[in-house]
């Protein structure tokens, strides 16, 4: 199958759909250039010229200049310098009659998408580190500014990740090409996504959609990725004012907006513009925590100074922490601002910041500062306010009267209404407005763009939230349970004075009970056996807690420490410190530098901090990816506890889910909190607690992996020596490759897999019996994916196996016995092993031992596939014929394991050949290539054929010219050459012409492979 749509085909096909988008092709071995430029010279210095006609030739050179030298940094770096260029022009400085002058030279013209060049190129050789040849690339103006790997969606052993492993490769290998990139694209037909040049695997994403719309996102075709990301005006819109940096200390990442991020901002401006002229009401952007909604406002605030003319932007928060985190990631993104954001340290300092200006300017502060006074800061319109978690807690237009003092309590959305009259606000959220909600429309308006829950894990820009009560294990009585319940009754953030005078009665006695030593003992002593048992070995180990006050944390704290003396680097407690603190928590609290490096520990997945005992601090905007553990000892409500719990819903790596571990009865509230969400949200997470969710899904899981293995034994896994162990492994492998049960082995990777995901979530309510059992299961899937060619489709030594499995037992059964999967075999995989052979046959594993042969065997053929056409052909013919005989029922395993030890053997001696004729391993494929037809050897002598070898192998090396096999006319020359070389040592004999065409195939293979 894999020969009927190949790579070729469907790079053809994305050409014609580029083509289709008016892009012009080129096909590079046609374009005479520089193989060590990146840049499509020509097109580059005519789009200078014609976008910049009011400049002199001095000032063309200048930027030419600037654009081919880049100072000795980082490609990041590098990159970043070419961004500004593309984004805001080149400066450049330039002689008139002898005075100085300086300007701007513009790469690209945004404004008119038809002045500038859009060419779609295939083939286009580079030459840096070696000689590559990336498979389509789009220049804008000459520059090539998008990069795509594509794969062959038929070819079994390659996927989107081999894409991205070779855009990696490429940056080692040509790092100049990605000085001017502004996207990396990968795609295999099935999965097409894009990334910048510092995105992880798991941080590139698709594009969903061509007009903004979330219908039919769950599956979407390779032809919406492209049209909609790749439409002219749209590629311009994007480079313009969708990519950034962001700079975290000495690293920087280049962000590219996904497409929920990039449709609703669009939305959002418009929405603003139209708002500015009419009621000042800009709307509310909805986007799930965890979907990059802080990056959507850096990309809305640098996008509204382009469209309304530079307002000034008002960012507002209600808390000094969430202040500090976002002012954080907009003062990251400054340079693409264009502008350094402001702090508003008072009100009087907000009041100068505003009126110290008639334009610009970004100035964050929170609610506080308006409350300080009624007087208006400015009456200016071309302003714009930007509120953080835009919610009912924080805004209230209604003013209320105190029953005791007689006052007048007016809403805080009135007093910033009142302070700042003439502005257009908008909202940010990332939970939903409750139902229940007016005054949050009244002071916003309507929403303007929902990306919920469901959408945001079917991108998979956020990970799904599991929830599982361990409320029993603590013990609490009948009263702690009310008095639980009355908190949730009196959270509302506008409670009366006296509701709140009740609470703190109340909250006093529940902070004696939950504070109490013995229910602290029994919490820690719980945590850690969930901790130690489920969830640290499980990627990084990173794992929240979250105590009810600052002084439970502190208990928690000293009781981890008692029990766990050792982790002192490994836990710590995050909150601010307070006057009242008493003496000795200060060394454990510290000051806010402090808070600050513990910030950084936390998010180094390699540092020793595991666990952060919090209270309010980090519950909000605090973004660890890895974090996939929440104890929860503390009542939440509402959007709150929506925020909290979002802390562990964020990618990384293969992370399944986020786990929230409830001590404290948050069931109902979560219930409660999910109302507000989409009709699709409730429905897919209306109800995450593990047990109703991933506990059945795992039995029902586990029932369908035995089923599947019917008639084979493995108990012997669950009670046997290490031994035994590890021959149930490698026999249950054997039995699943069967050549007759290829269905079953589809449904065991698909359904093991899902058995593994769910597992990782609700281990601890597993018996041990269970989880040794999937620990098996999940031990023959690894190996089946491994010997099928999926999955990373790479060689994997028998030690890399046994580890790996290792690691896989003592994380799900707590066992650190050696297992030696192929207790025979301790060497790593090799063909040309005599005695690896010898064990191989003799294997009790007869499907097993095929599958390896089988696997090893086109390992080398794929090595002389890239260097010598008669072998590949010859030894592929020989492989496929067995396997054919085999899965026809002509051959049984031991006659299939015969021929191919046969097979390997062949491959061995050939690999001796070369040697006994003097000839290097190139001058041998040629040397193959002239004996192929087979009576060839009854015309000459040995020595005559080595001496063609020789002599044809010289002339290539010496006459090759780069993209020679794919250039029309350098073809053509070389195979006169050949030609006439050939026909001087009278090759080939009459009637043999079709030899010569082997020969022209080899030379265009060894000019294809070989680096110059």
């Amino acid at each position: 199958m894999s020969g009927f749509y190949t790579e070729a085909d469907y790079e053809n096909s994305i050409i014609e759909l580029f083509q289709n988008m008016g892009y012009r092709h080129v096909y590079g071995p046609d374009i005479e250039r520089d193989f060590t430029s990146p840049l499509y010279e020509d097109e580059l210095t005519d789009a200078l010229y014609r976008l910049n006609p009011s400049m002199p030739d001095d000032a063309i050179a200048d930027a030419l200049f600037k654009l081919k030298n880049f100072e000795n940094a980082e490609l990041v770096q590098k990159n970043s310098v070419f961004m500004d260029y593309i984004q805001h022009g080149v400066e450049v400085r330039y002689f008139v009659k002898g005075e100085e002058h300086s300007g701007l030279i513009y790469l690209v013209d945004y404004k008119n998408p038809d002045k500038n060049s859009f060419v779609v190129a295939n083939q286009w050789t580079f030459i840096e580190n070696s000689n590559k040849r990336p498979d389509v690339i789009l220049f804008l103006n000459g520059l090539p500014v998008v990069l795509m790997e594509l794969k062959s969606p038929s070819r079994e052993e390659t996927d989107a990740s081999e894409a991205y492993r070779q855009l990696r490769n490429y940056m080692h290998e040509i790092p100049s090409m990605f000085i001017y990139n502004c996207i990396c694209v990968m795609s295999d037909h099935l999965i097409s996504k894009a990334g910048t040049i510092t995105s992880g695997e798991d941080r590139f994403m698709e594009w969903k959609t061509k007009d903004g719309s979330y219908e039919n996102t769950q599956y979407a075709q390779f032809d919406t990725f492209f049209e909609g990301m790749f439409d002219k005006e749209r590629l311009l819109d994007i480079i313009k004012n969708f990519i950034c940096f962001s700079n975290e200390g000495v690293k920087q990442f280049k962000i590219l907006a996904a497409y929920h991020q990039y449709f609703a901002v669009k939305k959002a401006v418009v929405s603003t513009k139209h708002a500015t002229k009419t009621d000042g009401k800009g709307g509310v952007f909805w986007h799930t925590q965890g979907s990059g909604k802080s990056l959507s406002m850096v990309f809305y605030a640098h996008l509204l100074q382009e469209m309304l003319d530079s307002p000034t932007i008002v960012v507002l928060t209600d808390r000094n922490d969430l202040d500090d985190q976002l002012f954080g990631q907009f003062a990251k993104c400054k340079d693409f601002l264009r502008q350094e954001p402001m702090h508003a340290e008072s009100r009087e300092h907000l009041k100068s910041l505003l009126n110290g200006r008639q334009a610009n300017g970004i100035i964050f502060t929170t609610m506080q500062k308006f409350e300080e006074s009624h007087e208006p800061l400015s009456e200016r319109r071309n302003i714009v306010v930007m509120a953080d978690e835009a919610h009912r807690g924080q805004y209230g237009l209604q003013e209320k009267v105190d029953a005791k003092t007689g006052k007048i309590k007016t809403g805080t959305a009135r007093i910033i209404r009142n302070s700042l009259p003439n502005a257009t606000y908008i909202g940010f959220t990332g939970t939903p407005i409750s139902l229940k909600d007016r005054s949050t429309r009244e002071v916003f308006g309507d929403y303007i763009d929902v990306y919920d829950m469901t959408q945001a894990v079917e991108d998979g820009a956020t990970r799904p939230v599991y929830y599982e009560s361990r409320v029993i294990r603590l013990k609490l009585d009948e009263a702690t349970l009310k008095l639980i319940d009355a908190e949730y009754d009196i959270m509302a953030n506008n409670a009366d004075p006296e509701v709140i005078a009740k609470s703190k009665r109340e909250l006093g006695q529940m902070e004696a009970i939950l504070g109490n030593d013995e229910t602290i003992a029994s919490l820690v002593d719980d945590i850690l056996d969930h901790y130690e048992n489920y969830r640290e070995n499980l990627l990084t180990g990173k794992a929240m807690i979250v105590a009810y006050s600052r002084e439970i944390a502190m208990k928690i704290y000293n009781r981890i420490l008692k029990l766990r003396p050792s982790w002192t680097e490994k836990v710590a407690v995050v909150m601010t410190e307070s006057n009242k603190d008493p003496e000795e928590w200060r060394s454990i609290i510290g000051n806010k530098r402090h808070r600050d490096e513990l910030a950084k520990e936390f998010k180094n997945n390699d540092s020793p901090l595991k666990i952060a005992i919090v209270v309010d601090m980090w519950l909000t905007g605090f973004d660890v990816p890895s974090l996939a553990t929440m104890y929860v000892y503390k009542p939440m409500k509402g959007y709150s506890l929506m925020q909290a719990i979002a802390r562990v819903n964020r990618v990384f790596g293969d992370k399944e889910g986020g786990l929230v571990v409830d001590y404290v009865g948050i069931a109902s509230a979560l219930k409660e909190a999910m109302n507000d969400y989409t009709s699709r949200d409730r429905k897919n997470y209306g109800d995450t607690d593990v047990t109703k969710v991933a506990y059945p899904k795992f039995l029902e899981k586990l029932s369908i992996c035995r089923d599947i293995f019917h008639g084979y034994d493995y108990s012997k896994f669950m009670t046997g020596s290490d031994l035994e162990r590890s021959k149930a492994i490698s026999g249950a492998v054997n039995f699943i490759v069967a050549v007759d049960k290829e269905r079953e082995r589809e449904d065991f990777l698909k359904e093991a897999l899902l058995l593994h995901q769910a597992l990782s979530l609700c281990s601890s309510l597993a018996e041990e019996t269970l989880r040794i059992e999937a620990a098996f299961f999940e031990a023959v899937r690894v190996l089946v994916m491994r010997l099928m060619n999926q999955g990373e489709g790479r060689k994997i030594s028998l030690p890399e196996m046994n580890e790996r499995i290792n690691a896989l037992l003592r994380q799900s059964v707590k066992s650190e016995g050696v297992i030696n999967l192929f207790s025979d075999v301790s060497e790593e995989f090799s063909l040309f092993d005599p005695k690896f052979l010898e064990e191989i046959s003799k294997m009790k594993e007869k499907n097993l031992a095929v599958e390896l042969l089988k696997k090893l065997i086109a390992e080398q053929v794929q090595i002389y596939r890239r260097t010598n056409v008669v072998k590949s052909e010859k030894f592929s013919e020989i492989i496929q014929s067995a396997m054919n005989r085999y899965l026809n029922g002509m051959l049984t395993n031991e006659e299939v394991i015969e021929e191919l030890l046969n097979l390997a053997k062949q491959i061995a001696t050939v690999n001796k050949e070369g040697n006994e004729l003097g000839l290097t391993a190139d001058e041998l494929a040629f040397y193959d290539a002239l004996t192929k037809p087979q009576a060839i050897k009854d015309f000459y002598e040995n020595e005559e054929l080595i001496a063609i070898t020789k002599e044809l192998a010289d002339t290539l090396r010496k006459n090759r010219t780069i993209d020679w096999q794919k250039r029309d006319s350098a073809r053509a020359k070389m195979r006169m050459m050949i030609k006439r070389l050939l026909k001087k040592h009278r090759y080939p004999p009459d009637g043999m012409d079709d030899a010569v065409q082997t020969v022209m195939i080899q030379c265009e293979l060894w000019a294809d492979n070989t680096e110059i």
